[in-house]
């Protein structure tokens, strides 16, 4: 049987694609990936073995040239419609490229090669942005180019992953398909805690806080405390569930824990001061990981730096994976 086929936009470090090859199996190929990051772009490489090369800024690229395939797959960028930035959707421009408006590359994408399935995620802002013409003028436009539309705010915290993570995931059929009997997956498993994804063996020392570092993170949780903010960072619990990883701002300072297995304090990169003796740390790369479902024979090829930014942008897999599931029982032939 000859597999389907699918295509993997704003690709990241292809977290969409791999929950839905959890679900189909051999029974779905990727034929094309673009992905203008080109951090993200290595740790792609690194984990997907492709014949082909990941192309780049998808607006660049004519839909002809794309070849033929029956589901796409796409993450198109969030920061446009977050809550934790400027929400400014369609008009949004970052590096003289605007956020915003790249659904409209999937569209026309979409609009030439007219696929059984359109797989879309971004942030649970989406929704209610611009008092939800934002989202109108998506669902408008895919039932325009002749799709049914489903659309479904789930938490990643009910699908086996310890992370306070609600997203909006769009599922669109083409009208020839019999979608009616489609439905977004239930909650599965809520139990996951955050002790359910440490590392097994003591972290570096790089990773705990000096002790001027936690001062200053105290400091400026008490000014905004005192002007009624609640702004600041926060120790986890480790019975407790992570908050959203975010790839900047306060995005690791807002999931640090307490653990004392690391007894050498001796530092091992350049900072202020010693490191603290209450055991604060950050999460690693790896543990952002596991938040997000990846399994651990995911490669992490980079530096923290980049698998922070790489990791707090991406989505959590065991949910792509429970909505692909579903959506497989619509398609699959």
């Amino acid at each position: 049987m000859k597999p389907l086929t699918s295509i993997d936009l704003f690709a990241g470090i292809g977290g969409i694609r791999l929950g839905f090859e959890q679900a189909f199996g051999k029974k779905l190929k990727t034929v094309f990936v673009s992905e203008w990051d080109e951090h993200a772009q290595k740790t792609y490489k690194a984990n997907f073995a492709d014949a082909f090369d990941i192309a780049g800024d998808i607006t660049k690229i004519e839909e002809g040239k794309i070849p033929a395939f029956d589901i796409c797959l796409a993450g198109f960028p969030c920061q446009a419609f977050s809550l934790a930035g400027q929400r400014k959707g369609f008009t949004d421009n970052y590096k003289g490229r605007s956020r915003g408006t790249l659904f409209f590359d999937v569209a026309r994408i979409c609009s030439l090669h007219k696929p059984k399935a359109i797989f879309c995620e971004n942030v649970k802002g989406l929704m209610t942005h611009d008092k939800g013409r934002t989202f109108d003028i998506i669902r408008g436009t895919l039932a325009e180019l002749g799709y049914t539309v489903h659309a479904r705010v789930l938490n990643s915290r009910d699908f086996g992953v310890p992370q306070n993570r609600e997203r909006i995931y769009i599922v669109a059929f083409g009208r020839d398909i019999d979608s009616a009997s489609f439905r977004f997956p239930a909650p599965a498993d809520s139990t996951k805690r955050i002790r359910d994804i440490l590392e097994e063996e003591p972290v570096s020392p790089k990773y705990y806080l000096s002790k001027v570092y936690l001062e200053t993170l105290r400091r400026h949780r008490a000014r905004h405390e005192a002007k009624g903010h609640g702004f600041g960072y926060e120790i986890r619990g480790l019975d407790d569930v992570a908050g959203a990883i975010v790839c900047g701002g306060m995005g690791r300072e807002r999931n640090l824990l307490i653990d004392m297995r690391q007894t050498d304090r001796t530092p091992v990169t350049r900072i202020r001061g010693e490191i603290n003796e209450e055991g604060v740390r950050k999460m690693t790369p790896r543990e952002w990981a596991r938040l997000q479902g990846y399994p651990d024979g995911f490669r992490l090829p980079l530096s923290d730096v980049h698998l922070y930014k790489q990791l707090g942008n991406s989505v959590s897999v065991p949910v792509i994976r429970a909505i692909a599931e579903e959506i497989k029982k619509i398609i699959d032939i």
